[in-house]
Formats: structure tokens, C-alpha cells, sequence
């Protein structure tokens, strides 16, 4: 008969204030590559198939719990900051139901865990039939960390702190974590946990202890890679956790078959789906629910948020998309700005300085240069002139306008919304368009030119001595009228 295996609750230490990073803002809350990094303990716990994940708040606790809600965590709230000990039994009691279960204790503030270490640790500790495993590393010098100390045989004995170790311990080169994972035992012993001690805390390292005291079995699990537990405390180990997992990011999408140059330089957040083939330039921001399809090429310094790009999409350098769709085949840019609600069907070309928003154009529609579309439905194989502007705002309100198929819209005109253009239309150049325009009719809404004959070197005439000084060119077509 197959030994059921046991089921795997979490409970995350999230309470602290974190005073080195000098902010408002609760120290687990401040972002790495786009989540917060108490989001990344929650990723890791899901992914290792946490059946419960309890958050311990304390510090900003509202402001935590905020931040986290959707997210199916259960919270606790540790009132007084009374050590890690207290801190964990406030999240042992938050579960409704945890015998028989195995306990990981995490913490808000390591986004570099990789869950690939975790499940090597659980696989470990359950191969062992463990009941209390630490997660240790090797450093050449651990100081500030508390040491791991052995008996003769190599067992583990117990964890003393940095500043309870004598000058031998210190020298001890294996670190404590901080990172346990025990049997069903830990909501029992964690309450026999006692603040006996020069502070006058509930230290969770006494867990070790009270195993030991049981005759269970305590075991380590040393990392391969002791960076994953860096902690990021100030703004300094802030910026290199997310160095580092932007890289991992980066790599992981370039294994996958997305050419990425010069990746150092490129910002994608791992919520972001990317096809094979895909070009990524110098320079590209990716973030949220960005989607990517095959063979999209973005342009260098380009920054697309929340956005979806079909098969063959070309987004040129330096464009801006915040909750766009762009269809397959289909180009943006360079200096494009999709804002959101823009959703382009295949094959639409958006030009320099066109800017979209609330906006459907259908397959086919060109708008190459400096146009403003907001509150629009384009119909297929229109064409935008240059300078084009959809005033769509009325001071109090925003109203949408229809523009049909095959339409001819020429440069500088203005469509003063809410109006409806008919297929076919054509509009001047120039026009302002306050009425609608029928099918295959062609509106000119603006003013009859007149030509005042002379009317330069009146002008300029009397501006005689300026004009000798700042303009020579004007000066000596005006001594050629004389």
C-alpha cells in the first residue's frame, strides 16, 4: 500500500518594519521585478503546493493584507512584536486544521528563494523521515548569521546566534537560514517555546531544542547556492535581488527561444507570456499581463504593460503600450503611445507620435503620423492623414465618434466628436468636422482663402531695421522689390 503523502501548510513571517529601508511603506511590500516581495514568498508556496499559506502581519498590516488579498492566503496578526517564536505561533493558530500536516516556515522579505530548493528540501526532509529540517548554507564568513552547530557525529545539535556564540562558534562557516520545515509536532512545541533569555523574545530557534529534548529527528539541508536566502533589508539588497532575478527571467526566456540583446539592460516581470522567436532590443520594459506572440519583434526603450501583441507584430523603438491589443501583422511606432482600451486588428499600421485610446480600428487602417484617436471605432482600410485629431472631449464629457471603411481622412483635420463618418467619405485637408458625413461624400469644413497681394512687404516694411539685422535673407528680397 502507497504511504499517503502528507499535506504541506505555510506560514510566512511577514510583521516586521524593516527600518534600514528608511520608507512609508512596510518593508515586504516594497516591489521586486514588479510583485512585492512578500508576493514572492506566496508564489513560492503555491508552487510548491501549499495547502494552507498563513501571512503573519504586524508592521502596515493593513497595508499588507491589502496587497494581498485575492491572493487565498489566510492572515494573522502578531499585535506585539514579541520574536519569531511568537510570531510563528500567531500563525499556527490562524490554521483551522493542521494535524498530520507538514509546517514550512518562510519569510516576507527572501524573494530569492528558488522553489526548486524547497521542494529539494521537502523531498529531503520526508526521504529521512525527518522531523525538523533546517535549511543551512556555506559562507567563507557568516558573520551576523547563526551558526549551525554539530556534535561529533555530524548531527545537528543546536543553532546558537551570532551574539550568544563563543570566538570558536564564530568561527563556524554554516549558516542558519532561518528557513525550517517540521512535522505535525510544531503547533505543541511552539507553544512550549519560553522567553527566557537577555531580550526577552520567543525565539523560533528553540524549536530545534525542543525536537532534540522529544528524541526526534532533526536534520539540515544545506544549499547549493546560499544567495537564495539573501535577505533584501535596505534599498542597496533591494536592487540586487531584483538584478538577480531578472536575470533569472531573462534567462529562463532566452532558454525558451526568445532572442533577447543585451538582456542586462532589458526589465520583464515574470507574470509575462513570451512566443518563440520573439525579438527583444536594448532597453524593452515588459510588464503585468503582457502577452507575446511568435515572431514579435519590440524595438529598443519600448514599454508595454498589460498588453497583448499577436503573430508577426512590430513595435518600433521607443513606443508606449498600457492595455492594448494589436492584431497579427500588424506595427507601431517608433514614439507610438497606445493607451488603454486601443485594440488593433491585424495588419493596422500606427505611425510616430500617434497616440490611441479607447480606440477599435479595424484590419488595414494606416495613421502614420501625429494623430490623436481617443473614443473611436475606425472602419477597415482607412486612412488617417497627418495631424489628425479626434476631439472627443467637451469639457464635462467624453463621446466616441464612428468612422467607416475606405474613409479618406486628410491631414490636420479635426473630427469634433460625437459624429459619424460614412464609408468611403472623404475629408479635406484641414477641415474641422462638426457635422456627419454620408456614405462616398466628401466634406471641406473650412475657411475660402483669400490672397492679400503685397501684403509681405507691407508687413516687413515696417519693420525695416529689425529686419536688416535678424533676417538678411527677407532684407535683400525686399531691397529687390524696391
Amino acid at each position: 500500500m502507497t504511504e499517503q503523502i502528507r499535506p504541506l501548510d505555510v506560514v510566512i513571517l511577514a510583521a516586521g518594519q524593516g527600518t534600514r529601508m528608511k520608507s512609508s511603506l512596510p518593508k515586504v511590500l516594497h516591489p521586486v521585478a514588479g510583485r512585492p516581495m512578500v508576493a514572492w514568498a506566496v508564489k513560492t508556496a503555491r508552487e510548491l503546493g501549499a495547502r494552507n499559506v498563513v501571512v503573519v502581519t504586524g508592521h502596515g498590516a493593513d497595508q499588507v493584507e491589502a496587497a494581498l488579498q485575492g491572493s487565498g492566503v489566510v492572515f494573522a496578526r502578531q499585535e506585539q512584536q514579541l520574536g519569531t517564536g511568537h510570531a510563528f505561533i500567531q500563525g499556527l493558530d490562524a490554521l483551522d486544521d493542521h494535524a498530520n500536516a507538514d509546517v514550512l516556515v518562510l519569510y516576507g522579505d527572501t524573494p530569492l528563494l528558488r522553489p526548486d530548493t524547497l521542494a529539494a528540501l521537502l523531498g529531503d526532509h520526508r526521504a529521512r523521515g525527518s522531523a525538523f529540517t533546517v535549511l543551512t548554507g556555506e559562507l567563507a564568513d557568516a558573520t551576523g548569521y547563526g551558526r549551525i552547530i554539530r556534535d561529533e557525529q555530524g548531527n545537528v545539535e543546536r543553532i546558537v546566534e551570532q551574539k550568544d556564540a563563543t570566538p570558536l562558534e564564530r568561527t563556524v562557516r554554516e549558516f542558519n537560514s532561518g528557513v525550517y520545515l517540521m512535522d505535525a509536532r510544531a503547533t505543541d512545541l511552539a507553544h512550549r517555546i519560553t522567553n527566557d533569555n537577555a531580550s526577552g523574545e520567543y525565539y523560533l530557534t528553540d524549536l530545534l531544542g525542543l525536537y532534540r529534548a522529544e528524541g526526534a529527528e532533526v536534520h539540515a539541508f544545506k544549499l547549493t547556492d546560499p544567495g537564495e536566502v539573501m535577505g533584501a533589508n535596505d534599498r542597496t539588497g533591494l536592487a540586487e535581488a531584483e538584478s538577480i532575478i531578472r536575470a533569472r527571467i531573462t534567462q529562463e526566456h532566452m532558454r525558451a527561444g526568445v532572442t533577447i540583446h543585451m538582456p542586462e539592460t532589458v526589465y520583464i516581470e515574470d507574470t509575462v507570456q513570451i512566443g518563440r522567436d520573439v525579438t527583444l532590443e536594448p532597453g524593452v520594459i515588459l510588464r503585468g499581463d503582457t502577452r507575446i506572440a511568435e515572431g514579435v519583434t519590440v524595438g529598443p526603450y519600448s514599454v508595454i504593460t498589460d498588453s497583448t501583441l499577436d503573430e508577426g507584430v512590430t513595435i518600433k523603438a521607443h513606443s508606449v503600450l498600457d492595455g492594448a491589443v494589436v492584431g497579427a501583422g500588424g506595427d507601431v511606432g517608433p514614439f507610438a503611445r497606445l493607451r488603454p482600451g486601443t485594440v488593433l486588428a491585424g495588419g493596422v499600421h500606427i505611425g510616430n507620435f500617434v497616440e490611441t485610446k479607447n480606440a477599435r480600428l479595424a484590419a488595414g487602417v494606416k495613421a502614420g503620423h501625429l494623430a490623436y484617436l481617443g473614443d473611436v471605432e475606425i472602419g477597415e482600410e482607412t486612412n488617417v492623414g497627418a495631424g489628425t485629431i479626434v476631439a472627443n472631449f467637451d469639457g464635462v464629457n467624453k463621446h466616441r465618434t464612428a468612422v467607416g471603411a475606405g474613409v479618406f481622412i486628410g491631414s490636420n483635420s479635426t473630427l469634433i466628436a460625437p459624429r459619424v463618418i460614412g464609408d468611403a467619405a472623404f475629408i479635406a485637408a484641414g477641415s474641422a468636422v462638426h457635422d456627419d458625413v454620408p456614405e462616398g461624400a466628401m466634406a471641406v469644413a473650412r475657411g475660402k482663402q483669400r490672397n492679400l497681394e503685397g501684403w509681405s512687404r507691407r508687413y516687413w516694411g515696417d519693420l525695416h531695421e529689425k529686419v536688416q539685422v535678424k533676417l538678411p535673407w527677407l532684407a535683400g528680397w525686399l531691397n529687390r522689390q524696391d
